[in-house]
């Protein structure tokens, strides 16, 4: 494609982008070497196809939305390494009871609510301990693959449901609130506040569709998880009322989270969660070896790059030549009905994010949809919400790979609870879009 002759309809530099951007989708799905090796790649392209000279492709690597990746991964690590679980598994089950149907609603809301917070990763590292005690009690007299799907689905599928919530919820959420404020046409500034008063309906919504999903697709072999529960009890017993140290880890995320929802339009979302990595370390609650050991500074290198490839993008004019295309593939049909733009950028979100990763759909696709005409608003955020529908795929979404990696569920079972979701999934944000985005959207200010 270097080679070849370009088009008349693009410039030089912005068909450049496009190849890159190509060449970065394949390296993503087909990964034949490691995603930050990909990210490095990308700088290296950037200059060497010159796409954008080196000092500016090195800014476009560093924003507020890399630090807030930064901060959130950092404070996820110390979060986990405070070993809140088991406890939290007992208060899931003093709010839902032994039954397993009210146990599959509790996973799915506790998954989801935290997951808006701190991100499905967390959340999923949080509660599969949670999820595999159960399982282990209730399988010590015989095989319980439906049980152990439902519990297992529900901690995954929750949190995949709640990453959408808020901005600090996933790494596409970030993202897009960096295309849309970057973005010279729309110039959209999303508060974190803002963010969840267009998304949350989604969670909520989700967090009962899931639940009545999931429990149609595996019936379970018992009605109820009475042994497991006593025996967690038992567990949770033995290590006594909560200390100082897991009391203060609760304090300091409340602190953290009141400042992004009062103070990230006066000193950005990134600070606060940097200031928040940083409370942890400074009143001992993890160390630096620790978190340098166990936070992926890898997925943040990767998140930085694909910010920047999105820039480029929009810079070169690729974004606006590949929304143009995308518009004129449909035979008129968008600007006839704006239904049909909003239903076409989720769908092609939808797919993309079952084969790669949902961050880096985000980074490829947030670009060229922002420019596919109708409401930027709408578009952005239709973008990162569809772009975590990735049900269908135990690699679509690190919740999914999670789970899989237990050995416990099947790829065919993503495949039986995945299409039920999806579908209900994408029907309720073309609800929202249509029905509650115009409603809301005169009491806040994004400008």
């Amino acid at each position: 494609m270097y080679w070849l002759p370009y088009p008349d309809s693009i410039s030089t530099r912005g068909y450049r982008a496009l190849i890159l951007g190509l060449m970065v989708v394949a390296l993503i799905i087909t990964e034949p070497v490691p995603l930050p090796a990909v990210a490095i790649l990308i700088a290296v392209l950037e200059v060497s196809f010159r796409i954008a000279p080196a000092n500016e492709v090195a800014k476009s690597y560093m924003s507020d939305s890399v630090f807030f990746i930064m901060g959130s991964l950092m404070m996820a690590v110390a979060i986990i390494h405070q070993g809140l679980d088991t406890r939290l598994a007992l208060a899931i089950i003093r709010f839902t009871g032994n039954k397993i149907s009210n146990i599959v609603f509790g996973f799915v809301c506790i998954s989801a609510l935290l997951a808006s917070f701190v991100g499905e990763h967390t959340v999923v590292a949080l509660m599969l301990p949670v999820g595999l005690t159960l399982v282990k009690h209730s399988s010590a007299k015989q095989s319980v693959p439906n049980i152990t799907a439902l519990l297992l689905f529900s901690i995954a599928y929750g949190s995949t449901v709640g990453s959408v919530g808020t901005p600090s919820g996933g790494a596409r959420n970030a993202i897009m609130i960096e295309y849309l404020r970057s973005s010279s046409d729309a110039g959209i500034t999303l508060s974190y506040f803002h963010w969840i008063i267009m998304a949350y309906p989604m969670v909520i919504i989700g967090i009962f569709t899931t639940t009545f999903l999931l429990k149609s697709a595996f019936k379970p072999e018992f009605p109820s998880l009475d042994t497991a529960v006593r025996k967690l009890k038992v567990q949770v017993a033995h290590k006594g009322r909560l200390s100082a140290k897991e009391i203060l880890t609760i304090a300091i995320f409340v602190f953290i989270f009141l400042c992004w929802v009062l103070l990230n339009e006066r000193i950005g979302m990134g600070i606060i969660a940097l200031a928040g990595a940083f409370l942890y370390m400074a009143t001992g609650l993890i160390e630096w070896k620790d978190i340098n050991k166990n936070t992926n500074w890898g997925v943040i290198l990767l998140f930085a790059a694909a910010i920047s490839l999105g820039v480029q993008m929009k810079n070169a004019g690729t974004a606006v030549w590949l929304g143009e295309g995308l518009v004129g593939l449909t035979g008129g049909l968008m600007e006839q009905f704006e239904f049909v733009r909003y239903l076409v950028a989720i769908l092609i979100t939808t797919v993309l994010s079952n084969v790669m990763n949902s961050a880096g759909t985000v980074a490829v696709l947030g670009p060229i949809t922002l420019n596919m005409g109708g409401n930027p608003l709408y578009m952005g955020l239709a973008t990162a919400i569809a772009s975590a529908f990735s049900y269908f795929s135990a690699v679509a979404a690190p919740a999914c790979l999670i789970i899989y990696s237990s050995g416990l569920v099947k790829v065919t079972d993503f495949l039986k609870a995945g299409w039920r979701i999806g579908i209900a999934s994408i029907l309720t944000l073309l609800l929202i879009y249509y029905l509650y985005w115009p409603l809301v959207i005169g009491f806040t200010n994004f400008k």
